[in-house]
């Protein structure tokens, strides 16, 4: 749930000709609890499902062109890019922001996920370790052709830079096209509280990505 403010970043994209979706899946907001709790120890299930759905009707749409699809997101959103280009080759670019890739060893450097992995996963990394594996998108990584840009702060301490690390490396070993960029002095909320200069330089690479590949 996207909330009332206004997203300039999308009309970014907007304004340069992309056609811009944004999906509200299961597991977010603004449908009640049990919306909120239609993934729990599901992440990237219905809310990979929901994405999808959206995606593929929104490119049977006359002016969207099926081949030129891309995808990003940040935080959660950055997670379910990570997830969904494992899963499907659906999407031709894809930029994944502050994102997670590694559930398990996001659990003891993270900031805050520590507080509520517990109520997703139904219980610690230590007790079921399957299921955080299971729904890493890096337990997947060998399935990706998606051309992927990794954008990460190094103050991240929620979803911290190790996570970008740890795909970047997954990504070369696998022979997908990828760049790592890092911002320095940043955080988790570099996109809306940022260094201007860093928020505008996040801006210019996210469209370069898409204008070069969409």
């Amino acid at each position: 749930m996207y909330g009332v403010g206004f997203f300039h970043e999308m009309q970014v994209l907007a304004a340069k000709g992309y056609v811009v979706l944004m999906t509200n899946p299961r597991g977010s907001t603004g449908y009640g609890q049990s919306w909120v709790a239609g993934t729990l120890s599901d992440w990237g299930g219905a809310d990979y499902r929901d994405v999808m759905a959206g995606a593929r009707r929104l490119a049977e749409l006359p002016y969207v062109d099926e081949s030129r699809v891309g995808i990003t997101g940040g935080s959660y959103g950055g997670y379910m890019v990570n997830w969904a280009i494992g899963q499907t080759d659906f999407f031709k670019a894809a930029v994944t922001q502050r994102s997670t890739a590694n559930r398990l060893s996001l659990y003891g450097t993270s900031d805050y996920n520590m507080m509520y992995n517990d109520w997703e996963y139904g219980g610690t990394p230590y007790e079921n370790t399957n299921l955080y594996l299971e729904r890493s998108p890096l337990s997947y990584v060998q399935n990706v052709k998606t051309p992927t840009l990794i954008l990460h702060s190094e103050n991240d301490l929620r979803c911290p830079i190790s996570q970008g690390e740890e795909f970047f490396v997954a990504l070369m070993k696998h022979g997908v096209k990828t760049e790592f960029v890092r911002f320095p002095d940043e955080s988790h909320n570099l996109s809306r509280s940022g260094q201007p200069k860093h928020r505008v330089e996040r801006l210019e690479r996210i469209c370069a990505w898409f204008d070069e590949r969409l």
